[in-house]
């Protein structure tokens, strides 16, 4: 145990104020700990709690060895050379940052976080082990991820596994409360993946075929260009915000939500036609490089969309 005069020595020199000195020769901070960009290859001295905010950011440590149990605030020990969260805090009251590091896996970290939980930029094979309740954002994105079991069950704001290696969603939250993104990945399918999505929900740069799993209702854009998509069936069938199904092999619009608030772009495909398109658009349509359709068409699609709708609607009435 350090003697409590080096322990007292230590904190001056980090800036370490309002503390408490334990039996174990551990420390009490009522306030914050700002020990970034320091150089340190290990913490200086033992933590217990931590009301306010932790932070490590930037340093050498390749150990949290010394972290404190419980933090009140937030936990930054992002851009380390971290290898194992073992030995940092059980309970974070903010958010919990470990990103940029060298991490394999999340066992030893936090099984509840308040805050958002970031562990983007290391090289994570597995969720198992991380936290299952994240009141704020989760991102686990840029690292080598080929499943989402083990993930969080809920995830209060946005879920982003976007540039990871998924050929699959299963084991993604079925609740997003905020935006979910899994751009980039190896995506054929998106079963599995979450039933409701309270804002933006981007599947793009993916090699989905099919929109099997989608959610239903998606509260803002919805984004599934730069895929392999020959149908849209399975699509959302409201999206709040704008819809893109560009850069796909579509050669028709059936199966696409029956009303889209923003832009309904549709560019870059093998359109032969707009039937099927979306019953009400409450921003443009783009049907820009299908080089099968008139141009007079792509030059003006809301006029033919117009059209389309006034044929369905007469032809209704006849019915």
């Amino acid at each position: 145990m350090k003697m409590k005069e080096e322990i007292h020595k230590i904190c001056e020199r980090y800036s370490i104020v309002n503390y408490t000195i334990n039996e174990d020769g551990s420390i009490d901070v009522c306030g914050n700990v700002n020990l970034s960009e320091r150089g340190l290859d290990k913490l200086p001295v033992k933590f217990r709690k931590v009301i306010g905010y932790f932070d490590c950011y930037k340093n050498k440590l390749t150990s949290l060895e010394g972290c404190p149990d419980r933090i009140g605030g937030n936990f930054n020990c992002s851009s380390n050379k971290l290898t194992s969260l073992e030995g940092g805090p059980e309970r974070v009251g903010g958010y919990f940052e470990c990103g940029g590091n060298k991490l394999t896996s999340l066992e030893g970290g936090p099984k509840t976080v308040d805050g958002g939980f970031y562990c983007s930029f290391n090289k994570l094979t597995s969720l198992v082990g991380g936290p299952k309740t994240v009141g704020g954002n989760f991102n686990c994105s840029f690292n080598k991820l080929t499943s989402l079991l083990g993930g969080p069950d809920r995830v209060g704001g946005n879920f982003n596994c976007s540039d990871n290696e998924l050929t699959l969603l299963v084991g993604c939250p079925k609740e997003v409360g905020g935006d979910f993104n899994c751009h980039n990945n190896e995506l054929t399918s998106l079963v599995g993946g979450p039933k409701t999505v309270g804002r933006d929900f981007d599947c793009s740069s993916n090699e989905l075929t099919s929109l099997d799993g989608c959610s239903e209702k998606v509260g803002g854009h919805f984004d599934c260009s730069h895929n392999r998509l020959t149908s849209l069936e399975g699509c959302p069938k409201r999206v709040g915000g704008d819809f893109g199904c560009y850069s796909n092999n579509l050669n028709t619009l059936e199966g696409c939500p029956k009303r889209v608030d923003g832009d309904f772009n549709c560019g870059d495909n093998n359109l032969i036609s707009l039937e099927g398109c979306p019953e009400k658009v409450g921003g443009n349509v783009l049907c820009y490089n299908n080089g099968n359709l008139p141009k007079h068409i792509m030059e003006n699609p809301n006029a033919e969309v117009q059209k389309i709708h006034r044929k369905n609607k007469l032809k209704i009435l006849l019915d």
